[in-house]
């Protein structure tokens, strides 16, 4: 794509539209340059939808050596169910054997969980989206009402960019409910995680994920032991923080 993307113009066009119209509109912008970001949760309707309009599509998901051995089983059911390649991105051991050695294993219950998100999550991500053009994500706005209200459908991704790499991020469904997702996965029999099947709501890494009550809000599952409206792992952060 040798023209400049009017971004802004584009979001405010397809603020309205379907998940299928954005992601086809990322697909005509980008091609096989745009990538699928997969978590091992519900995001597996953002990879049924491309699919259906891509059967090449590519997919990347993050190993943090944390997840639940459902996740993992989930995550090779995604991949027989459509016949495609997830590439695993994993955390570099020079950076995570350091913090372990030092810290243990558990050091975000003491500190919090930015540095080790930063060495299991952020640093595979930014390794991987230095060399894509466009990625797209299973961002919702219900996800998380102190962080997550403003996502939009388009954007540049602050958080990796770099003044030599433009990198654009496509959230198409930004506009989706939780409930909407469900009604998709249950009316197209979509694989789906079968730790849902007992109260997980948001899945992430095993020790910092935990089920919800009834009438909790998902994010309540996750690092249940910090401040409840900031609750994100620095993935998409920069972006958040950067239209506040």
């Amino acid at each position: 794509m040798s023209q400049p993307i009017e971004v802004a113009e584009l979001a405010n066009a397809y603020a309205g539209k379907s998940p299928q119209d954005i992601l086809k509109l990322a697909f005509d912008l980008f091609g096989d340059d745009l990538w699928i970001s997969f978590s091992g949760a519900e995001d597996v309707v953002l990879v049924d939808m491309a699919w259906k309009l891509n059967k090449g599509v590519k997919v990347f998901s993050l190993d943090t050596g944390r997840l639940h051995s459902e996740t993992y089983r989930f995550i090779e059911q995604v991949r027989d169910h459509y016949g495609i390649s997830i590439e695993i991105m994993t955390p570099d051991p020079a950076l995570l054997q350091p913090m372990v050695n030092e810290k243990g294993l558990f050091s975000f219950y003491r500190d919090g969980h930015g540095e080790c998100c930063g060495i299991r999550k952020i640093e595979p991500l930014r390794r991987k989206l230095s060399n894509v053009r466009a990625w797209a994500t299973g961002q919702r706005r219900d996800q998380s009402p102190g962080t997550r209200s403003q996502v939009s459908v388009l954007e540049i991704d602050s958080a990796f960019s770099t003044p030599e790499h433009a990198l654009y991020k496509f959230n198409p469904l930004a506009q989706m409910t939780s409930e909407e997702v469900w009604g998709y996965i249950r009316m197209l029999e979509v694989p789906y995680n079968s730790l849902h099947e007992r109260g997980f709501i948001s899945i992430g890494c095993e020790p910092c994920t935990r089920p919800v009550l009834p009438n909790q809000h998902e994010r309540e599952g996750r690092w249940w032991w910090e401040e409840s409206t900031q609750k994100e792992c620095g993935l998409h952060a920069g972006n958040l923080i950067a239209r506040t």
